[in-house]
């Protein structure tokens, strides 16, 4: 098989030099083309982050994190205008939107503490949607439809025939 990657290379060998060898040795003899699975380390993996845990080596490996932004960010300009919208405000002033997120974030710390109490208090890891509507209503602000005179969470509504 030859082992030169370019004109230049296959130049170089036809003259016999020297240069052709070291840089098909260096490349791994396939000229430039690795094989599938290895690399120059011979680990066959590319990267810090693909040795696997169990891998180690002189030196511990680090675990690279994803750096987290604020996720309240993630309730975006048209979201909280959407819902002013709905609110029935007609314009809204520039400095309303972080005002906007903060009050978000602390109602939902405040809903959300309380679920997680309740939660842990009955040993489980999954929160339920009664869960939310017991902390909503403690909180003293329920959500409509929610009550037990009305709201069955077993029983199923009708299919609509169509």
């Amino acid at each position: 098989m030859p082992t030169y990657s370019s004109p230049g290379g296959r130049a170089l060998e036809a003259l016999g030099d020297h240069r052709a060898r070291v840089q098909a040795s260096r490349n791994g003899g396939l000229g430039g083309k690795g094989v599938l699975g290895t690399s120059e380390n011979g680990l066959g993996r590319s990267g810090l982050g693909g040795r696997g845990l169990g891998k180690t080596s002189s030196r511990p490996l680090k675990r690279s994190r994803k750096v987290q932004r604020d996720m309240i960010l993630g309730v975006t300009k048209g979201d909280i205008r959407r819902l002013a919208r709905r609110g029935g405000v007609k314009r809204i002033a520039g400095t309303i939107y972080d005002e906007t997120r903060v009050a978000m974030k602390a109602h939902l710390e405040m809903i959300l503490k309380d679920v997680v109490a309740i939660t842990d208090y009955q040993n489980r890891k999954t929160v339920t949607v009664t869960d939310v509507i017991f902390a909503l209503k403690r909180i003293g602000r329920p959500i409509y439809g929610f009550d037990k005179d009305t709201y069955d969470p077993s029983a199923k509504l009708p299919k609509v025939r169509r």
